[in-house]
């Protein structure tokens, strides 16, 4: 992701109908990773399943798009990325109506999973398929992906909890609804290939990750990724609220994700550097995360919310680092970066979940912030593997310095 989005804002909004079809495709399929949140409770009590057993919509979903995340550039490769996208929204208007009659947890997990292939293909291709479009040059369909990425994260919450407050199903058939109306769009209005033909193999993904810059980002994404989806499974269940309750609270972590990403993460690598910009989202991380566990209620709304201004500037900075660091095509490392980090998001919800339900609901929080700590140990152990990172740092800071002059 572009470190410098205010370099391209100003041709952010002029962009053909095709980049506005994909985009709101985007919205929707990022929509549908906190749509759930809210209703998790309300799922659980109309589904009669522990809180264990309903985060298992997380782990199958996130599991699946790991391992899809392989898959996708060898297909995009070879059908364009027009097919690919509408082959990924197609999947996900299936899966999401069929959750949404679900009659036992594990259908819903199975059709979570199936929700969770069609995502990664097209949230996979859908960057590509805007930066190929768009104009303005790539910063700007850039901030045009992160501004949608932000918007459909803070929003998926609310569509949850307005839906789910008539019934937990409601959120399904609504993402749904509106994924239809973006494959439609997609359909009519993007025209000609925009992403690059140029064949890849299923094994180049694994292969970037032999990059010591990559693997290493890879695996301190893992352990950032297991605490970022420990608060985004468990706390619901922790709050004790209302959907619309539930709905709020990640309404607010989901704009302070939107706003750090986008506009918090470039300052402070401009200022600090990408890799101490890691160091002190995840230092942030381990306080919070201290913080939920150790809070009452409003404690664990304050903590829960703060959270978000972390996780967005690990979301930009990590993924930046994973498309700078490799000597690998960026689609490459992009696919084989985020097989290995949606393994931690895969593993969180369960774990965490039955921590909380067999020890006590501290336990998953400290487990977490354990985690952000072994990341930071990471990266600091494999420092040398990220030299590339303060190299791109200096020339961004060059390129600034003539933007300033001229």
């Amino acid at each position: 992701m572009s470190s410098h989005p205010q370099n391209a804002s100003g041709g952010i909004l002029r962009q053909p109908a095709a980049v506005w079809a994909t985009a709101f495709a985007a919205v929707v399929a990022f929509m549908g990773i906190g749509l759930v949140d809210p209703i998790l409770p309300s799922i659980a009590k109309g589904l009669k399943a522990s809180p264990s057993q309903v985060s298992l919509l997380f782990t199958s979903y996130f599991a699946v798009t790991a391992v899809a995340m392989l898959i996708t550039g060898f297909v995009s490769s070879r059908i364009g990325g027009k097919k690919t996208l509408l082959i990924g929204l197609g999947i996900v208007v299936v899966f999401a109506s069929l959750s949404g009659t679900s009659d036992s947890v594990a259908e819903l997990v199975g059709f979570r999973a199936g929700w969770g292939l069609g995502n990664a293909i097209f949230v996979a291709t859908a960057l590509a398929v805007i930066v190929g479009a768009a104009s303005g040059g790539a910063e700007a369909a850039i901030l045009l992906y992160e501004a949608a990425l932000g918007l459909g994260i803070s929003m998926g919450p609310l569509v949850g909890a307005l839906l789910g407050d008539w019934h937990w199903r409601f959120p399904f058939f609504g993402t749904a609804a509106l994924m239809a109306i973006g494959f439609i769009l997609i359909a009519t209005l993007l025209r000609g290939e925009t992403t690059s033909r140029v064949k890849t193999r299923l094994t180049d993904p694994l292969r970037a990750l032999a990059h010591g810059g990559l693997s290493t980002t890879a695996i301190a994404a893992v352990f950032y990724n297991f605490a970022f989806f420990t608060v985004l499974s468990y706390t619901p269940f922790v709050l004790g609220m209302s959907a619309y309750g539930i709905g709020a609270v990640f309404f607010g972590w989901g704009v302070a994700v939107a706003v750090s990403s986008v506009f918090i993460a470039p300052q402070l690598q401009r200022r600090i550097g990408s890799v101490n910009t890691m160091y002190v989202a995840l230092g942030l991380l381990v306080i919070c995360l201290t913080g939920i566990g150790l809070s009452g209620t409003a404690g664990v709304v304050t903590f829960t919310v703060l959270t978000g201004f972390a996780i967005g500037v690990n979301n930009t900075v990590f993924t930046e680092a994973a498309m700078e660091v490799s000597d690998a095509p960026r689609p490459v490392a992009s696919a084989g970066y985020n097989f290995v980090r949606w393994a931690g998001a895969a593993l969180a919800p369960y774990i965490a979940s039955k921590l909380g339900e067999d020890i006590d609901p501290v336990v998953p929080y400290l487990l977490g912030a354990a985690c952000c700590v072994a990341g930071i140990v990471v990266l600091a152990v494999r420092r040398s593997h990220l030299s590339t990172l303060d190299e791109v740092d200096v020339d961004h800071d060059y390129h600034d310095a003539e933007t300033v002059a001229a």
